[in-house]
């Protein structure tokens, strides 16, 4: 914290707060943001204290050539002796400073926190960080010793003031006297009284002056301390601007960094999905090829045997339109599902409903997921099966090996969620979606997936 800005007393909300980062109580290499001959008193004593205590505990090759000499005095006597020579070699040796903040940060850390109560130290702790606001405790402090000087100066005249008080009292009583002795010696000798009248006026004189001097001096501490108040009245102001202008550097730069790795994760993600998909499509063309050799066989056109052409067997097996066609029975599913790179994906409360309704929802899941891993591992076939999540508890973390189980979000349809996923393949990928719901066969179709009922999943995965 900084230090309250006039007077002695310290905000107790201030005092309290946290204090510095990590960064804040990192020494800057930089060139020092003060002049260090131009030091306050207090503040040069302080800083030699540190850095005669920190001695003692430096490596050889930290300590400066001129302060060898300063470590031969006794450990309470070197901040004295070499105050001179602590200050300079804390000046121009950048490595020798360092080494006194590191000492500091492990036998001392209070006296590198900035935010304290006493503003000597505070000050202290921002000349040894070399922080951007050293300067303003370094003049803070200034004008506290100085505000102290002028304290000393009021303080006298007010003394002062005090044995002018007590002459003045004195010199009524010698005024008393003289009156009494001049009118005694009115009635015995009129000289003496012309000389004690003579000396009462001289009293009068000196009096007067006196209280002169007094309202003088009074008017003239009053102007002073009023011009100081407004100088440290106007340092705060702009110290505090200094800080908000700092604070909204560091949010506008956090800020800028979170925007970046925003950016960055976001392009990585778009990568490697366009990634996944191109080796799904280089997959399926593979399987493709494939199939189409075994389907070509040796047979070639104008050769003996006959049979079809290429060309009319990859119509038969890859035709991918448009809109496809429905899957007619568990024989044209095991037909879709022995294609390359086939993604089934199942419309699990529908498939559940359909073939075993009266058992309770969580079970409904688990004896299709596993009935689904067992036809993933024969066919060799990707397999996601989709619930909706809007009565989902407790979703499960993981699901039966080669079965990718997604719950849509709240407010979510599951049918969205199987849109979504058709949407999301390659353009020329298989795709086989497993639902009874005309509204989905019909939205799957026209996005190029194939249509399989409820009931023909489940003659495959529950033969009787």
């Amino acid at each position: 914290m900084i230090p309250p800005t006039s007077g002695d007393n310290v905000d107790p909300q201030a005092a309290n707060e946290g204090p510095e980062t990590a960064s804040d109580l990192t020494v800057s290499h930089e060139e020092p943001s003060v002049d260090w001959d131009e030091l306050p008193g207090p503040l040069r004593g302080r800083i030699a204290e540190l850095a005669a205590a920190a001695l003692g505990g430096m490596r050889p090759g930290d300590v400066p050539m001129r302060l060898r000499p300063v470590m031969r005095f006794a450990a309470a006597k070197r901040a004295k002796l070499g105050q001179s020579d602590l200050l300079v070699a804390m000046r121009d040796s950048s490595v020798f400073r360092a080494a006194v903040v590191d000492w500091c940060r492990r036998k001392q850390p209070a006296a590198l926190l900035q935010q304290q109560a006493d503003p000597l130290g505070a000050a202290t702790a921002a000349v040894l960080l070399n922080s951007v606001t050293a300067a303003h405790y370094v003049e803070l402090i200034g004008h506290r010793v100085e505000h102290g000087k002028l304290r000393e100066r009021h303080d006298a005249a007010v003394s002062r003031a005090e044995r002018l008080e007590t002459d003045n009292e004195r010199l009524r009583g010698e005024l008393d006297e003289a009156n009494r002795l001049a009118r005694s010696a009115e009635q015995h000798n009129s000289s003496d009284a012309d000389r004690l009248r003579n000396r009462l006026r001289q009293q009068g004189v000196r009096l007067k002056e006196q209280k002169d001097e007094v309202a003088r001096l009074t008017a003239e501490l009053e102007r002073v301390v009023e011009e100081k108040d407004r100088e440290l009245a106007d340092l705060a102001a702009e110290r505090d601007r200094d800080r908000a202008r700092a604070a909204d550097e560091r949010a506008r730069a956090e800020r800028f960094d979170r925007e970046a790795a925003t950016a960055q994760q976001s392009a990585r993600e778009a990568r490697r999905g366009d990634e996944v998909r191109l080796a799904l499509l280089l997959d399926t063309l593979e399987g493709s090829i494939a199939g189409l050799r075994r389907e070509l066989g040796p047979t070639r056109r104008g050769q003996a045997g006959g049979g079809p052409l290429p060309a009319e067997t990859v119509g038969g097996v890859r035709a991918h339109t448009a809109v496809t066609a429905d899957v007619p029975d568990a024989t044209a599913l095991d037909r879709l599902l022995a294609l390359p790179a086939v993604h089934l994906v199942v419309d699990g409360y529908n498939v559940t409903k359909t073939g075993y309704p009266d058992i309770p929802l969580a079970e409904q899941r688990d004896r299709l997921a596993h009935q689904l891993a067992v036809l993933a591992a024969r066919s060799g076939a990707e397999v996601t099966v989709v619930f909706d999540g809007a009565n989902v508890v407790s979703v499960p973390r993981t699901g039966p090996r080669g079965v990718r189980v997604l719950f849509s979000e709240p407010e979510v349809q599951a049918d969205d969620v199987i849109r979504d996923l058709v949407d999301a393949e390659p353009a020329g990928r298989q795709i086989v979606v497993a639902t009874s719901d005309r509204e989905v066969v019909t939205s799957v179709r026209r996005r190029g997936a194939y249509a399989v009922a409820s009931a023909t999943l489940l003659e495959r995965v529950n033969p009787l």
